[in-house]
């Protein structure tokens, strides 16, 4: 029926939209505009998952991730996949395949997360602004259920991820 825009930020905007339920009646749905993302599963040669571990202000703590990041306008999210490898692990991948992709939180957000895979990595540093506090850790792909079952690694995208990577692609 119609939507307002509530709040314009830098990464993303807050709309209302009224909407018309099957039933004919109307409804209000908040919904946070976000430009899609990438999340990468970094191999390393040893065989290891390349986590990034770095403070999120949202979850109060430091989390364990798969290196993601926005995609750019203009940009392919392939593109910013090899971008956010650079910046956040400091490698390129000689090699990157695409796994599919998903919605972030669709209830509520248009974020949708295009998932690849990352080998041959060879290093490539990129000093960007932002990634200073960012800690690389490598963790055994034997070890990553551990990680999951356990807490370590409590970031959706990073799970999902992760179990795509082992059990279904």
């Amino acid at each position: 029926m119609h939507s307002k825009i509530f709040f314009k930020g830098e990464i993303l905007n807050v709309r209302v939209d009224e909407i018309r339920m099957p039933d004919g009646s109307t409804a209000t749905r908040e919904i946070i505009e976000h430009s899609d993302a990438v999340a990468v599963v970094p191999i390393d040669r040893q065989g290891n998952i390349l986590l990034v571990k770095q403070y999120r202000r949202a979850a109060g703590k430091e989390l364990l991730e798969i290196p993601a990041g926005s995609v750019e306008p203009g940009e392919k999210p392939e593109e910013t996949a090899k971008r956010e490898l650079q910046e956040e692990i400091g490698y390129l991948p000689n090699k990157i395949v695409s796994m599919g992709g998903f919605y972030a939180s669709p209830g509520y957000n248009t974020e949708y997360l295009h998932l690849y895979m990352a080998t041959d990595l060879v290093p490539a540093k990129l000093h960007a602004e932002d990634t200073d506090s960012i800690e690389v850790v490598p963790v055994p792909v034997k070890s990553i259920t551990d990680y999951i079952k356990s807490g370590k690694i409590r970031d959706a995208k990073s799970i999902a991820g992760i179990l795509y990577y082992m059990f279904i692609r």
